[in-house]
C-alpha cells in the first residue's frame, strides 16, 4: 500500500496569519508613546495574563494527552532568545522604517538554514533553496526604495538597520527552540512561559533605557494593548501552533509576508510611498513562499 502525505494546509495557513498579525507589530509600537524597549516590555507583560489564563483552562487535556507541564531549559532559552529579538528589534523602529526594520528581523531563514547546515548536514530541495532566494529577493525589492528614501538617514539609518538584522539571529534562536518545545508542551503553556520569561527578561532594560516607562495617559495603553493582543497573541501563539505541522526552515520563509503586511500599513498609515518596485517584490516574496512551500 502506498502511502500519500498530505501538506498541512491549516497550519500553512495559521502561519501566515501569524505573520500578517506579527506585521502591524512595527505600527502599533510606532503608534505608542513609551520607549522602544518600554513597548517591548508591556507587549508581554500585557499578553501574559491572557495567555496563562489559556494554560490553566487546557491544563486537564495537557495532561490527558500526556504535554508537559514543568519548567525545562527550552523553555527559558525560548524567552531569553525571544527577548533578544524583541528588545533588538523595538530599538531598531526607532532609527529606521518600520519596512527595513520588519525585513530585516526575518533574514531568520538565512541562520536557520545554515544552523541545519552546519550542525545537521540537513540537505534541502533545490525547488526550496529557489523559492527562498526569491522569496529574499521579493523582500529585499519591497524595501529597497525606503532604504534609499527612507525618513531616517545616515548613521541612524544604517544603525536601525543593523539593528534589525541582527535581532534575526535572535529570531532565528527562537523559532529553533519553539520547533523543539513544541512537541512536548502545548501552545498555550509554551507561549504563557516564554511570554513571561521575555518580559521579565526585558524588564530590567526598559526601565533604565531611554524613553518613557509609563503611558501618558490612559488611550496611550490602547497601541501596547493592541501590540500583545494582534502581535504577540494573535500572531506569535498561532505561529507556535504553525510550527508543530510544518518544517522550521518553511516557518521561516513563509514569515517573509511580514514586511508586505508591514510596507502597505506603514504606506496607509505614515505615508510611506509604495512604488512599482515594491509592489514588484511582494508579488515576488508570495511566489517564493509558494515555491518553498512545494519544495519543503
Amino acid at each position: 500500500m502506498t502511502s500519500t502525505r498530505s501538506f498541512p494546509a491549516a497550519a500553512f495557513f495559521a502561519l501566515l496569519s501569524g505573520g500578517i498579525a506579527i506585521g502591524f507589530a512595527g505600527i502599533f509600537m510606532r503608534l505608542s508613546d513609551v520607549g522602544p524597549l518600554a513597548s517591548a516590555f508591556w507587549r508581554m507583560a500585557l499578553a501574559a495574563p491572557f495567555l496563562w489564563a489559556w494554560a490553566f483552562a487546557v491544563r486537564k487535556q495537557d495532561h490527558a494527552s500526556h504535554k508537559r507541564t514543568d519548567f525545562t531549559q527550552a523553555l527559558l532559552l525560548a524567552g531569553i532568545y525571544f527577548a533578544g529579538d524583541m528588545g533588538v528589534w523595538h530599538l531598531s523602529l526607532h532609527y529606521t522604517t518600520v519596512s527595513n526594520a520588519t525585513l530585516l528581523s526575518n533574514f531568520a531563514p538565512i541562520f536557520i538554514a545554515l544552523w541545519m547546515w552546519g550542525a545537521h548536514k540537513v540537505r534541502f530541495a533545490r525547488i526550496f533553496v529557489i523559492g527562498m532566494a526569491i522569496a529574499l529577493a521579493g523582500a529585499v525589492m519591497l524595501v529597497g526604495p525606503n532604504a534609499a528614501n527612507g525618513d531616517n538617514v545616515g548613521r541612524h539609518k544604517l544603525w536601525g538597520d543593523a539593528l534589525g538584522l541582527s535581532s534575526a539571529v535572535f529570531y532565528a534562536g527562537y523559532q529553533l527552540m519553539i520547533k523543539n518545545a513544541r512537541s512536548q508542551y502545548s501552545t498555550a503553556r509554551l507561549m504563557a512561559w516564554s511570554t513571561s520569561i521575555t518580559g521579565l527578561a526585558l524588564l530590567p532594560f526598559a526601565l533604565i533605557s531611554s524613553g518613557a516607562f509609563w503611558p501618558a495617559n490612559a488611550s496611550g495603553w490602547l497601541p501596547l494593548l493592541a501590540l500583545a493582543l494582534t502581535a504577540q497573541i494573535g500572531g506569535q501563539t498561532v505561529i507556535a501552533y504553525a510550527s508543530a505541522h510544518l518544517p522550521a526552515s518553511l516557518s521561516s520563509v513563509s514569515l517573509l509576508i511580514q514586511p508586505l503586511t508591514a510596507t502597505i500599513a506603514a504606506w496607509i498609515l505614515f505615508h510611506e510611498a509604495i512604488g512599482p518596485l515594491q509592489m514588484a517584490g511582494g508579488a515576488l516574496l508570495l511566489w517564493g513562499i509558494y515555491l518553498s512551500k512545494r519544495g519543503s
